[in-house]
């Protein structure tokens, strides 16, 4: 994991951006690497296959050509999923993940924002990921003026066999150990399955809050993109996964942000074995919102549990996390409160994801503990005023509700109008759809930063899962965050339709 110097590295890299013949829509491949295209420094690690010329002419490309070269290699048969991963694994092996935040947010973000563009309207499809690779240049830019730092090959003499890599991996995270645990990362990856790494990293990724939540959300984004781009490129992903994940080191474990889970961990054991089985009630979700706004962490998690004894729905336990975090972003915007949203969302995604009870019922216990942190971080950093209860929330009931249009052109004028307004639009909508286009080509059209991509992203997806009666409520909270019509665009969406409009020519 030791640092070198990127000048170095890019003196040893040559080479030039590989074509194939297909369009760039395509699901072949680029030709086969030449040998002396092949030649790198030996300090930086390897990527596999066609993803190592890919994330190479990212990593290499000034930021002001960046978006023409990406043109140039989608014209000549780069498939997306190929120009999707080279970006990450750019990321991955070139910016350090230490803090798991600020200029990491390059490579946290890409998830965000190629599930916001899966949906986009097809003029818009690339948006997104031609504003990522521009957030990547930006970041490389700031991690070379704060020590050059790149992920170096994994140390082969230290990787333990495959029947010791999971007790190996396992002791070197319980020590805080980053040598052994990076080994033994590579080891797992090289012996284990997707879902059997992913188990292990769900449970050490919602292992502590320190980064306001933000090493579960680079593990939920890492398996996320790893599902697009293929299992197979994992390997340097978990390395610095991992190295994030171990940021704080031993202190962590006695930190404040950490005391919630071994606690959580006592507490999982004693829930009913047939927990998740229990029924929808809007009354359990409404008396733990309660909860959530002035217990501690472990007061909170007991109450769930408690919840989940008396035969209460998990899904009505997510339905209270995911308002009490829209709460929080209405009582005191910012950005703690918007990371009450996307960590609970990466949670909720590790949740799902976990194939294993222990692991569903840790990190849904966490993300009640986990709220009270975040309400608490708010209150020190910015104060949190009382009242604006989002269950209590009253809707506009304008004789004539203005149109999709109005609201947003108007919601920075005054959010908690157009909160009101969304309300109830929301309530009435048959279909969140043209609600979530309108976002969406806000996002593309305005947004200037990760939290844009990665909040509205969240908020997608939790709203959607949602029970019917707190949909509405989570999308009255958004318009505490989200852009308005008449915020001002954002400089590089011309310049990516015009680099796009090449593409057709």
């Amino acid at each position: 994991m030791d640092p070198i110097q990127r000048r170095d590295f890019l003196r040893g890299l040559g080479g030039s951006l590989l074509a194939g013949g297909a369009a760039w829509s395509a699901l072949g491949g680029l030709a086969p690497l030449r040998a002396q295209d092949a030649k790198v420094t030996p300090e930086i690690v390897q990527l596999r296959g066609e993803m190592e010329a890919v994330a190479r002419w990212i990593e290499t490309t000034s930021r002001d050509q960046i978006l023409s070269a990406a043109v140039d290699a989608l014209r000549k048969g780069l498939p997306y999923r190929q120009l999707l991963g080279g970006l990450f694994l750019a990321g991955i092996r070139n910016i350090k993940p230490r803090p798991v935040g600020f200029k990491f947010h390059a490579v946290m973000v890409i998830e965000s924002a190629h599930q916001l563009g899966l949906d986009a309207a097809q003029p818009d499809r690339l948006l997104p990921v031609f504003w990522a690779l521009d957030n990547f240049k930006a970041s490389q830019e700031a991690d070379v003026r704060e020590g050059d730092w790149a992920l170096g090959p994994v140390k082969e003499s230290a990787v333990p066999s495959p029947g010791e890599a999971r007790q190996r991996f396992a002791e070197a995270m319980e020590q805080w150990d980053e040598e052994a645990a990076d080994a033994a990362v590579a080891g797992l990856y090289r012996a284990a399955g997707s879902s059997e790494v992913a188990e292990v990293l769900f449970r050490y990724g919602a292992r502590d809050w320190q980064n306001i939540g933000h090493k579960i959300i680079f593990t939920a984004h890492s398996f996320r993109t790893l599902h697009t781009i293929g299992w197979e490129h994992a390997e340097p992903v978990l390395r610095s996964l991992v190295f994030g994940l171990l940021n704080g080191g031993k202190a962590s474990a006695t930190a404040e942000s950490a005391a919630p889970y071994a606690s959580n961990l006592e507490l999982a054991s004693s829930v009913r074995k047939d927990w998740m089985a229990g029924k929808a009630d809007p009354a359990a979700t409404t008396a733990l919102l309660g909860t959530l706004r002035q217990a501690k962490p472990d007061e909170a998690a007991r109450e769930a549990a408690l919840a989940l004894k008396n035969g209460v729905s998990p899904s009505s336990i997510w339905d209270a996390v995911s308002l009490a975090a829209g709460e929080l972003l209405i009582r005191q915007p910012g950005i703690v409160a918007l990371h009450a949203m996307t960590a609970s969302n990466s949670l909720h995604y590790a949740y799902q994801a976990a194939s294993q009870d222990s692991t569903r019922l840790l990190v849904l216990l966490q993300a009640c503990s986990w709220l009270c942190l975040f309400r608490e971080g708010v209150r020190q950093r910015s104060g949190l005023p009382e009242g604006n209860r989002i269950d209590q929330l009253d809707a506009d009931t304008s004789a004539e509700p203005p149109s999709l249009e109005a609201v947003f052109q108007d919601l920075t004028k005054d959010r908690a109008l157009a909160s009101r307004r969304l309300l109830a639009h929301a309530s009435r909508a048959t279909s969140l759809t043209p609600l979530f286009d309108t976002v969406r080509r806000l996002v593309f059209v305005k947004g200037t930063d990760s939290h844009d991509y990665k909040y509205a992203s969240a908020l997608f997806e939790e709203v959607s899962k949602a029970s019917p009666a707190v949909r509405p409520r989570l999308v009255a909270a958004a318009a505490y965050q989200l852009r308005g019509a008449s915020d001002r665009d954002s400089p590089l969406t011309e310049k990516s339709r015009q680099a796009l409009a090449r593409l057709g020519s």
